[in-house]
């Protein structure tokens, strides 16, 4: 795929992310397709992806996360996306719903291969989240 294809591919599978619309995954996803949200965490297949990413969006309903800048060169393409949402939904982090808002930045890597996503390395400061979780509780 050339280096466009890529990107907008990478820019679909974020959309469909946003809408939580997590049965079209799999149709961006490769079937050896391994997630990494921390260095040495993986989990493979979709059906890991879809875990985690339930897991943390549910916390925010109706959270926003619009891509800010992508890079590609290759088989890769890097993402910088700002989250937002409001913690109304379950605990994350151990955390109960707060009610607080808020707002970090994510940084993605992710590899393509046979046009559908392969690997995706997840960036992300958790201690910047519980700060932003735990502020004024």
């Amino acid at each position: 795929m050339k280096v466009e294809d890529n990107k907008e591919l990478v820019r679909r599978f974020y959309e469909t992310i946003e809408r939580e619309d997590y049965a079209a995954l799999e149709s961006f996803c490769h079937e050896d397709f391994v997630f990494y949200p921390q260095v040495d965490t993986r989990f493979r297949g979709v059906e890991g992806l879809k875990e985690s990413e339930k897991k943390n969006f549910a916390a925010f309903p109706g959270f926003k996360m619009p891509i800010e800048g992508m890079v590609a060169e290759g088989d890769r393409v890097a993402v910088y996306l700002i989250f937002e949402g409001t913690h109304t939904g379950i605990p994350l982090l151990g955390v109960p719903a707060t009610g607080n808002r808020v707002r970090f930045s994510l940084m993605m890597l992710l590899r393509i291969a046979d046009g559908k996503i392969i690997e995706k390395r997840s960036h992300i400061d958790v201690h910047d989240v519980l700060r932003q979780l735990t502020a004024n509780s």
